[in-house]
């Protein structure tokens, strides 16, 4: 058996990165949509969402295609600059390495910036509350990719998978923040109090220490993780990873890609692009579903994140273990399937009709935490083994490049999908049709994954242990 070995520590230090970039998004995509329903609902029917909910609830429909063009101009920023900022990076050196310059400068911006998003929400002031969002979302972008980069820069081909388990924990871990912050500060409570009565804070402390904490979980990356110094101990890893890489042809960057690895990449980033359209659906409209379909208090959200992000830390744990048994095809296809199931179960999930609490909300139905069980595990397979399969087809110089490639995939579906859904709800006046547009793009992305791309296992490898495995001989 080849010795590569993974460094555990070091490899969770990287993941502070993932920490910070979960914690802003989940903040962002938990509230950003039912601000801009309730702030659009003031400006356009001059009262608020729970008012209109009670008089027309047809017409909180009616604003979600203009809820998803505001949320998918935010992803057309990112489908650009993402790459760009990759690419960047990668030609890119400074005393600090060229991933870090990026890091720094995108999540003090952002940080400085988030917390004036629900400041101008408060205030009814849409022009700035939109800008705020775009300043959040660019700098953001600035951060991602070259963040999100720096795992495969210091890790071995065969090991990435494994890699990118711990790294996304970490990240749910920064999600799981967030969650907790939605469960103090009921965001449906400040929706459903009359204007004169809503309380500022309530929607600004979590976007405080949301703020707070990225700039604390940077600055730890910072201080514990130094690129240049890297580069040269782990050199003689990163090439002994290079020949062990799961692929048909070795890369060679002094000629073109080879039509079998282009093939690869092509059917990965289709098969990605349609279940990212799936999964920032129910990512972007389930806030919405649970308070103006469901009528359900939007803490039951937080519970529904905290159960999935449970899920997905098993998943992430669990899956480069499986991939090394049965290859990083098939974990992704299982975990397409598995997403699958629970979303024909979302189909049936019904307002339950039996009122509770002081704002006349209804219970939560149990049968959307099972949902957000499987869709959790689910979707953890399938993101922790699709990302190494990807920067698998180039070298450690197109790092940023690859990864650029990645998020173009994803942010372009996440561009696409809330204005297609936001039309779809329009035209159907009924918030079922966010399972099923769900469920139906879930099983075309796994008919193109599972039919067009090839299972090719990478040799295994040793693990460290012991001291090793947490850096001890750093």
């Amino acid at each position: 058996m080849t010795t590569l070995k993974l460094n555990y520590r070091r490899t969770a230090l990287i993941g502070f990165a993932f920490f910070g970039i979960l914690l802003l998004w989940q903040v962002y995509d938990s509230w950003c949509p039912t601000f801009l329903t309730d702030i659009f609902a003031r400006n356009i029917y001059e009262m608020s969402s729970a008012e209109l909910k009670a008089s027309d609830p047809a017409r909180i429909l009616n604003v979600q295609w203009i809820v998803g063009i505001i949320m998918a101009c935010d992803n057309l920023a990112a489908l650009i600059l993402l790459p760009i900022f990759g690419n960047l990076s990668d030609h890119t050196h400074t005393r600090i390495g060229k991933r870090m310059p990026f890091i720094l400068v995108g999540t003090f911006v952002s940080a400085v910036a988030f917390p004036f998003i629900p400041l101008f929400f408060h205030y009814n002031n849409m022009v700035g509350m939109v800008i705020m969002m775009a300043v959040v979302l660019l700098f953001m972008m600035m951060y991602r990719n070259p963040a999100v980069a720096l795992m495969p820069d210091i890790t071995p081909k065969p090991l990435r998978a494994r890699a990118n388990g711990i790294i996304n924990i970490m990240g749910y871990f920064g999600g799981a923040f967030a969650t907790v912050l939605g469960l103090f500060f009921v965001l449906s409570h400040y929706i459903n109090a009359p204007l004169a009565e809503r309380n500022l804070w309530t929607i600004e402390l979590p976007f405080l220490v949301a703020s707070v904490l990225m700039v604390i979980s940077a600055l730890v990356l910072f201080a514990t993780i130094k690129e240049n110094d890297l580069a040269v101990q782990l050199k003689d890893e990163m090439a002994m990873g290079e020949k062990l890489a799961a692929i048909e042809n070795p890369v060679d960057d002094d000629r073109p890609m080879s039509v079998a690895n282009r093939r690869m990449l092509l059917a990965i980033l289709g098969a990605e692009f349609l279940w990212f359209m799936s999964d920032n659906s129910l990512g972007t409209y389930i806030g919405n579903f649970v308070i103006y379909h469901l009528q359900s208090a939007s803490s039951a959200t937080m519970i529904l994140t905290i159960l999935g992000g449970l899920a997905s830390v098993v998943g992430f744990a669990i899956a480069g273990g499986i991939a090394d048994k049965i290859g990083r095809k098939w974990t992704i296809s299982c975990g397409l399937a598995i997403t699958f199931a629970g979303l024909i179960v979302m189909c049936f999930v019904a307002p339950t009709g039996r009122v509770v609490g002081e704002h006349g909300e209804f219970a939560f139905p149990v049968l959307l935490y099972v949902v957000w069980v499987l869709k959790g595990f689910g979707m953890a397979l399938v993101h922790n083994c699709s990302f190494p399969m990807v920067v698998e087809l180039c070298s450690s110089k197109k790092i940023g490049k690859f990864t650029g490639y990645y998020y173009a995939a994803s942010m372009s579906a996440q561009t696409i999908t809330p204005v297609l859904l936001g039309l779809v709800l329009n035209a159907t006046l009924a918030w079922q049709a966010l399972p099923v547009y769900a469920a139906i793009l879930t099983a075309c992305s796994f008919c193109v994954f599972t039919l067009l791309v090839k299972n090719i296992k990478a040799s295994k490898v040793a693990n460290a242990s012991g001291l090793e495995a947490i850096g001890g001989e750093d």
